[in-house]
């Protein structure tokens, strides 16, 4: 009897512990997920971000973190041209920022290839945007910067950043002396 009422105490507690796992997070992977970049930057994605911990995913190079997901990162978005979304710096790494009504943000990172887009759904108030992109450098670093954000004061010269705007020679035509 006393075995029986072991084993039926050991299943409950084992069910116990299966229904507090969190389902697969189930996502859209990005057009080049597959990238190797994106599997260095999935290896190194943390346990925790925002202090909210890490869920599997059933895509490729994504990540997600807390229940429900309120963190979702995708390796492989498209790489964005220059425009005129804000700009954010955080831990070295340069992310363009887009808001919804909803109080979701995606921040897509600048001038990595492929770029990494992590949305953060604000709506809840259980992630923390800065502490995410902060949580989540180290990972998305795995990815080269080619390019940086400028600012609106900042002038292209070159391809390049300059920092101070510098008037550019004009040839000018000098009238020849006549003798």
């Amino acid at each position: 009897m006393k075995a029986a009422l072991a084993r039926a105490a050991g299943s409950v507690v084992i069910a116990g512990l299966l229904s507090g796992c969190s389902a697969t997070v189930a996502l859209t992977p990005a057009a080049n997920a597959t990238s190797a970049k994106c599997a260095s930057v999935v290896v190194l994605l943390p346990d925790t971000v925002s202090t909210l911990a890490q869920r599997e995913t059933n895509a490729q190079g994504t990540g997600a973190w807390g229940e429900p997901p309120d963190i979702v990162l995708r390796c492989g978005v498209a790489v964005p041209d220059p425009n005129s979304l804000p700009c954010v710096t955080v831990d070295g790494i340069d992310w363009l920022k887009k808001d919804d009504p909803n109080e979701v943000s995606t921040f897509t990172t600048y001038g990595r290839d492929p770029a990494v887009a992590v949305t953060i759904n604000a709506k809840d108030v259980k992630a923390d945007g800065n502490q995410a992109l902060n949580d989540l450098a180290i990972a998305v670093a795995e990815i080269p910067a080619k390019h940086h954000c400028v600012a609106p004061q900042e002038v292209i010269q070159d391809g390049q950043p300059v920092a101070e705007a510098t008037p550019t020679p004009t040839p000018t035509v000098t009238p020849s002396a006549k003798p």
